[in-house]
């Protein structure tokens, strides 16, 4: 598992944890840090998520591209749920899975 994708996932499962931010170490930039490929989410708490989270929901909170999300949720070990022609994740299950990618 790359270092830059454990950073992520730590970063996230923070973020599901219900810490508002992450501590930096210093405001300045770094020169020699790769800068963050993550966008910046809306959602600044695990407890602002709605019940059931969409793809839209998913892009945002990952920091993933919108057809990143579609795929991500179409994943068998994925814990999405299709209504009809929707497909949905609810929100402790997209917890659950994350502290379970992130044990492997």
């Amino acid at each position: 598992m790359s270092s830059e994708y454990t950073i992520t996932v730590q970063h996230l499962l923070l973020f599901c944890k219900g810490n508002d931010k992450i501590d930096n170490t210093s405001d300045k930039p770094n020169i020699y840090q790769k800068e963050s490929k993550v966008k910046e989410c809306i959602y600044k708490n695990y407890d602002d998520l709605p019940l059931m989270l969409n793809a839209e929901i998913i892009k945002d909170v990952l920091g993933i591209s919108i057809s990143s999300a579609y795929e991500l949720m179409r994943r068998r070990d994925f814990p999405s749920v299709r209504i009809g022609n929707r497909l949905i994740v609810p929100k402790d299950k997209l917890r659950e899975w994350l502290e379970k990618e992130a044990d492997k």
